[in-house]
């Protein structure tokens, strides 16, 4: 599989690191609210076709990225810093 890095292009996958579900929101760091920590903490789940995911390019630019890819094929259908910035489309 070939993530496409925006800063350093079409790289195999042993290269990123993957960092979690792109969907998930983090409490406010003062919440008391013990199920909506518990939540982010241990709830996860498994969703079928496009999903949007975090990795890290932890072999090359060390750069976070938000990459949306099929879970059924596998397919990277794009990819972007984490942060905003520079979106590549990719097929792969």
């Amino acid at each position: 599989m070939l993530i496409t890095c925006p800063y350093c292009g079409p790289r195999d996958v042993i290269e990123f690191t993957y960092q979690g579900d792109g969907n998930r929101e983090r409490p406010q760091p003062a919440s008391q609210d013990l199920d909506a920590w518990n939540a982010y903490v241990y709830d996860r789940l498994n969703p079928a076709g496009d999903h949007n995911e975090i990795w890290q390019h932890s072999g090359g630019c060390r750069a976070h990225l938000r990459v949306v890819r099929n879970t059924l094929t596998h397919e990277i259908l794009s990819t972007a810093f984490a942060r905003g910035g520079h979106k590549t489309e990719s097929r792969s």
